[in-house]
């Protein structure tokens, strides 16, 4: 079993940026993909980001691509989604997730999640 323990999150002005970290910890298979996805006020939960655990494989939403970066580091257990240039319209509950790619990101863990808020 997976645990993901997400931080980060917080109010930040339009056009800020923000780093949110999720430390993973337990059984983690290396064909684990992690990732990162995202749930505003009154919308269905939407995929943002996810990374190969073994590393070498990233994944992007299209809308989010060229403002959102995953990365990893292994040493620390832990998988980091920059966000730059925020916007009004990113403001959701951030959840780090766990599962496998096939097609689409299939997730098979949660974490609690972290609130992002961008004032405009």
């Amino acid at each position: 079993q997976v645990q993901l323990v997400e931080s980060g999150g917080g109010l930040v002005q339009a056009g800020g940026s923000l780093r949110l970290s999720c430390v993973v910890s337990g059984r983690t298979p290396s064909s684990s993909v992690i990732g990162w996805l995202r749930q505003a006020p009154g919308k269905e939960r939407e995929f943002v980001a996810a990374i190969s655990w073994s590393g070498g494989s990233t994944y992007y939403e299209d809308s989010v691509k060229g403002r959102f970066t995953i990365s990893q580091d292994n040493a620390k257990d832990t998988v980091y989604l920059q966000i730059d240039n925020l916007k009004p319209e990113d403001t959701a509950v951030y959840y780090c997730a766990a599962g496998y790619y096939y097609h689409a990101f299939q997730v098979e863990s949660w974490g609690k999640g972290t609130l992002v808020t961008v004032s405009s």
